[in-house]
């Protein structure tokens, strides 16, 4: 009985938030590379570049003919992964961060972009968007993520030439699948 006290003893000590992890992910909408690194047990620093995919329908890309643009995206995001415990105890891996997470989202795309056949001004955006999400494990080095939030974006159209700058409310929702080293 000792012996499997002191088992539960230290494999809930072990149960945090990976000290560094670093991956790439790809998605329907853009692809990234990722670092998260450990701040507490239950809260990582993801920090994220990538390029980011759309096709753009505002009135900012309505006198284009080709509303189809590759914008680099920078991210930083601290995630609580409030379920890590209750996993380990189930014996279901946490590994790679795997658990359910709440995070702040906070995302720039600058005035840059691929594609961009008709050389429409690019208009940089800045984003804040509370999210809840998921990852799990699909294998040693293969893991899968979605997440669903809505916040709140920023858009800086006066440096691409408009009229005035733009504030809107923004959805966050995505769905990658991903290799982590």
């Amino acid at each position: 009985m000792i012996f499997c006290g002191l088992t539960l003893i230290s494999k809930s000590q072990n149960t945090s938030v990976e000290k560094s992890t670093f991956g790439l992910q790809t998605g329907v909408l853009g692809i990234w590379a990722y670092n998260e690194a450990k701040l507490s047990n239950t809260i990582a620093l993801r920090t994220e570049l990538g390029f980011d995919f759309g096709i753009w329908e505002s009135t900012f890309y309505d006198d284009y003919d080709s509303p189809f643009l590759l914008t680099p995206v920078i991210v930083v995001e601290p995630r609580f992964y409030y379920n890590l415990k209750k996993r380990s105890e189930h014996s279901k891996p946490i590994d790679g961060n795997s658990g359910n997470f709440i995070a702040l989202k906070m995302g720039y795309h600058p005035e840059l972009a691929l594609f961009n056949t008709d050389d429409a001004p690019v208009v940089s955006d800045f984003s804040i968007i509370p999210t809840w999400g998921i990852r799990r494990n699909l294998g040693k080095h293969f893991d899968f993520e979605a997440g669903l939030g809505a916040g709140f974006s920023y858009t800086f159209a006066k440096r691409a030439g408009y009229l005035k700058n733009k504030s809107e409310m923004e959805l966050n929702m995505h769905l990658r699948i991903g290799y982590r080293f």
